[in-house]
């Protein structure tokens, strides 16, 4: 089992039992701006599973099926975690929304506030350690299952100062409304994570960071070719596709201009991880001049 897959089942395991007990002090206090937070930890645990099936699948090399590899599945599990979290939003207004205009029996808060103070340190600590494995592995997955748990650290410190005040005051309107704050944070992640995961499905370029490393690369051996074009990037899950056309001089050997094409391959792959990089050579026009502004793209 390799680390994304550890990542991935952690999560599984700590949103089953956040879930389970945020429902058990929900229904037992009457509260339901923890209801609201259990409904985003199932909302979470679908989430986990998501990833966890991406994660798996998404590692898998390329076959006949699909030459380019599975990493679009990772995105695909992303931006349907945003879809969620959407949803979850939306169910959490309408409970609020329903307290608010018929009221309701709150009980006792002291274990409402146990429980959130338990979720909001155990998903901390979760989404950290898949946040930094996200961004170790370039996984688009445990980011977003990483983005979504962070928001539930959010929300639940929200509730959990929200039951306090209710301790401490007795207002139960407190409930209902810090549930709506909750659903506004969701809203906000849920947006976040969309362009994050949708965007690479419609082959968005690489950052421009990225872009600057390739071009300062390319300047490097500038000396070797006259010039490049068409420069062309996208993403795919974790995997870089680049792709661009080198102008050579004619004189030089198909060996030359293969070995040419090898060096700058290598160190671009060195320095984006998980890239893939794929050189058509031009022979030069006779007329063709090198300048300094080479690298159209």
């Amino acid at each position: 089992m390799d680390i994304k897959t550890k990542a991935a089942w952690l999560s599984v395991a700590s949103n089953t039992l956040l879930m389970s007990g945020k429902f058990i002090v929900g229904f037992m206090i009457g509260s339901v701006s923890v209801i609201s937070e259990a409904i985003h930890s199932a909302n979470d645990l679908l989430a986990s599973f998501i990833a966890l099936f991406a994660v798996q699948r998404s590692s898998k090399p390329p076959d006949k099926e699909h030459p380019y590899g599975h990493g679009k599945i990772e995105n695909i599990s992303g931006t349907i975690e945003a879809l969620l979290i959407f949803v979850a939003a939306i169910m959490i207004v309408k409970e609020a929304v329903e307290k608010i205009l018929h009221g309701g029996e709150l009980m006792d808060t002291t274990w409402g506030i146990v429980i959130m103070g338990i979720s909001a340190g155990v998903n901390f600590l979760v989404s950290a350690y898949l946040l930094k494995v996200g961004k170790e592995t370039d996984s688009v997955a445990l980011e977003a299952d990483g983005m979504h748990l962070r928001t539930d650290v959010l929300t639940s410190a929200g509730v959990f100062v929200g039951l306090i005040l209710i301790k401490l005051t007795g207002l139960k309107i407190i409930d209902p409304i810090a549930a709506i704050l909750v659903a506004i944070l969701i809203f906000k992640a849920a947006y976040d994570l969309t362009k994050k995961a949708f965007l690479p499905l419609i082959d968005t370029a690489l950052e421009e960071e990225k872009l600057v490393m390739v071009q300062n690369i390319l300047c490097d051996y500038s000396h070797s070719f006259i010039e490049y074009h068409q420069l062309r990037t996208r993403k795919a899950g974790r995997d870089s596709h680049i792709d661009l056309h080198l102008v050579i001089s004619a004189d030089k050997s198909v060996k030359e201009a293969h070995e040419l094409c090898d060096v700058i391959e290598e160190r671009i792959e060195a320095c984006i991880t998980h890239s893939h990089v794929l050189i058509h050579v031009e022979p030069a026009l006779p007329d063709c001049i090198k300048t300094s502004e080479s690298g159209n793209y």
